[in-house]
């Protein structure tokens, strides 16, 4: 009965882990997204604004 329970334990403890990884993972990739799309924005306006001056 003691082995079963400490079975019962360890799977829930292993899906909470699995988890917790994934949100964390999931969480790091969508900043690192965010940061390239603002980066990405950056270079597009600075692009625009070297061009326009350029144009005068």
């Amino acid at each position: 009965m003691g082995g079963l329970l400490l079975k019962v334990a360890g799977i829930v403890l292993a899906i909470w882990l699995i988890a917790s990884v994934a949100g964390a993972i999931l969480s790091t990739v969508k900043f690192f997204f965010m940061i390239a799309l603002l980066g990405a924005v950056v270079v597009l306006v600075v692009t625009l604004l070297a061009k326009s001056s350029t144009r005068r």
